[in-house]
């Protein structure tokens, strides 16, 4: 039993090479982050592909364009004009509004009327900028919202390639405090005729947990982040997609008066600006789209998704983005490198099967992982891919090494149509040789032996005949 196993083990001695060599090295790439750019590149494909999210109604969004600021002939829109916005918003009585425009600074007139607004709006909410960048430098709410802590962080976490793919739930401040977003606190108001409220969601000690939903803080090396930058608790973003997946209604409209009846009743409300000219437009897993013009989402989106997907998850159960942790991602890659091997192994003498088979797996793979990501799971797909294909290739180097070996060695005692029909059809070469019954003629011509004696060896086998006749 032991020398049949070790018998097997030399024989499959190649594909187990293949399968260490190609986790080994992909599993070292993949830590030093090299493949992280890449890895966020195909998650952005499955947001473009994965069937589309219908819209959320629960969010509005008070879009500032081009126009409106055109008719307004100024940036920013002075206290009157947001003061006057704010009040018919406040006519629609809607659950929550989120102001998301930096009021810091007064703009006149009308100044004082705004203070009254921001005194008598308990459901508002404004934004203060939290974290220094390269860019800018945080923003202080409007003093009388601060005091009423109706202020939440704005702030937006940016990927190495730009793009906004993570949301802040709460900001860790210097001082030990700590801040919700805005998103969060737009949520909280929203669910809480719901009876959904944080205090009694503190059953969970180490995540925030409002009704169905559990919202799991984002760590370092989830997905295919390395060593990624994990302040504030953070989580991954779950878009729904770009403004056309919330009802939007532009500043000049609401101030017309020509807002549907109930069109914000009972609704979250988001005041942002969409217009260009502003720059409030960020890269998205959306921005690269096949065949399209790359295209920015106003920050005013990103926070109406965070928001909604937190009234998704604790409503609806809609489910967040999840990870595994690092040891099953490990495993993961293991797995598809042996997947690799075993199958260029079965397939080795013939080319073209071994091509489809390993596209045939490529395929699998990447379904797999965008099928699980349609049920909110986020699988590393480029290192098991690239694991598959490297024990692939470790196999054919190894089978043509081999081969190169046995032609050396044949090459020297058979002519080379026979050893490269060996090389082609291995199973014909069988050590110990055959059993076969066989019968055998011997015949010589009288006198044979004497005629040859006179001849040169060489002539002397060619003048001979011998006829063998072999049965079954």
């Amino acid at each position: 039993m032991q020398e049949k196993l070790i018998s097997k083990l030399w024989q499959w001695r190649g594909v187990l090479i293949a399968i260490s060599n190609a986790t080994v090295i992909v599993t070292l790439i993949r830590l030093t982050g090299l493949l992280q750019l890449v890895e966020l590149t195909a998650l952005d494909q499955f947001f473009l592909l994965r069937p589309k999210e219908p819209v959320d109604s629960r969010v509005v969004i008070v879009a500032i364009d081009e126009k409106d600021i055109e008719k307004q002939g100024q940036w920013p829109i002075s206290d009157a004009v947001l003061a006057n916005l704010l009040e018919k918003i406040k006519q629609q009585k809607p659950r929550a509004i989120g102001l998301d425009i930096y009021r810091n600074l007064k703009v006149d007139p009308g100044h004082e009327s705004l203070i009254k607004v921001f005194s008598s709006t308990p459901n508002l909410i404004g934004i203060q900028k939290v974290f220094k960048n390269e860019d800018n430098s945080p923003i202080k709410p409007p003093s009388i919202l601060e005091k009423k802590q109706q202020a939440g962080g704005n702030d937006l976490i940016l990927d190495d390639d730009g793009k906004v793919r993570r949301g802040l739930l709460y900001l860790f401040l210097e001082n030990g405090d700590v801040l919700e977003s805005l998103s969060l606190k737009l949520a909280l108001l929203y669910l809480q005729p719901e009876g959904i409220t944080e205090e009694a969601a503190k059953t969970n000690p180490d995540y925030l947990q409002l009704g169905k939903g559990v919202f799991p803080r984002f760590t370092a090396n989830d997905g295919s982040y390395i060593r990624t930058r994990e302040g504030s608790y953070q989580v991954l973003l779950n878009y729904r997609g770009g403004i056309e997946k919330f009802p939007t209604i532009s500043l000049t409209t609401v101030l017309e008066n020509r807002i549907p009846p109930d069109f914000m009743r009972e609704k979250v409300v988001l005041i942002g600006s969409s217009a260009g000219s502003l720059k409030d437009l960020f890269y998205t897993p959306y921005t690269n789209k096949v065949f399209a013009t790359p295209q920015r989402m106003p920050g005013v989106t990103i926070h109406a998704n965070l928001t909604s997907q937190i009234l998704s998850a604790a409503l609806d159960g809609r489910p967040l983005i999840q990870t595994w942790d690092d040891p099953w991602e490990y495993i993961w890659i293991f797995s598809w490198s042996t997947i690799g091997a075993i199958v260029s192994w079965q397939l080795r003498y013939s080319y073209r099967l071994l091509v489809i088979g390993i596209i045939l797996a490529g395929g699998s793979l990447v379904s797999g992982c965008f099928l699980l990501f349609i049920f909110g799971w986020w699988i590393p797909v480029i290192p098991p891919l690239l694991a598959l294909a490297g024990s692939a290739m470790v196999i054919t180097q190894y089978v043509a090494s081999n081969a190169t070996s046995m032609q050396k060695t044949f090459g020297r005692y058979l002519t080379d149509e026979v050893v490269n029909n060996l090389l082609e059809n291995p199973a014909a070469l069988k050590l110990g040789g055959e059993r076969r019954k066989v019968t055998v003629l011997v015949s010589d011509l009288r006198g044979f032996s004497s005629i040859s004696e006179e001849f040169s060896p060489r002539r002397s086998g060619q003048n001979s005949q011998f006829v063998f006749r072999g049965y079954d």
